[in-house]
């Protein structure tokens, strides 16, 4: 029996090993708590999926006639796009940039001249201007006119008189072909 261990140092061994365990499993079980606490958490910031669905939208162009425009929904703003006839191109690149309170040269604005993409959304106050159905006053530049302080923007969108500081915004967008284009 001399060779035997003392029971003491026995249990002790055992109760290190069953230890060990102990925290390593509380631990683990603590690891996956905190995930499935904080994971729901961090879901919440993705956006949903009717955000998602506005983050861009395609427009058939095939059916607006020149001198025309639509509005379409973008991220729950109204877009202008508009088809401009001769005239109205002609007059937005006649445009001298040291008369516009906010110089910016249609070609920027419109890089395929006979169509013009913008946000509409008055930049004083965030009125939607009218222009886009006919009949609507366009304003002494003959593009859109918001009637609640006076902004007259011309036929690029960009702010000719009144107290509105900026041109209507460009979104992003391409053609995908000569009639589709996506907005954002």
């Amino acid at each position: 029996m001399a060779d035997a261990a003392p029971p003491s140092e026995s249990l002790s061994e055992d109760g290190g090993k069953r230890r060990d365990f102990l925290v390593l499993a509380a631990g683990a079980m603590g690891g996956m708590a905190t995930v499935a606490v904080v994971w729901p958490l961090i879901e919440t910031m993705n956006p949903s999926a009717d955000v998602l669905a506005l983050a861009s939208t395609e427009v058939d162009l095939s059916a607006i006639e020149e001198g025309q425009t639509i509005v379409v929904k973008w991220r729950g703003r109204p877009v202008f796009v508009r088809h401009r006839t001769a005239d109205e191109i002609a007059a937005a690149q006649a445009a001298s940039l040291d008369e516009l309170s906010d110089p910016q040269p249609d070609s920027e604005r419109a890089p395929q001249a006979q169509w013009l993409i913008v946000e509409g959304v008055c930049t004083h106050l965030g009125c939607v201007p009218l222009g886009s159905k006919l009949g609507d006053p366009r304003g002494e530049f003959g593009g859109w006119f918001c009637p609640c302080h006076g902004s007259h923007y011309d036929t690029s969108g960009r702010i000719r008189k009144g107290p509105a500081p900026a041109n209507l915004p460009v979104p992003t967008y391409e053609f995908l072909d000569d009639t589709l284009v996506r907005i954002g």
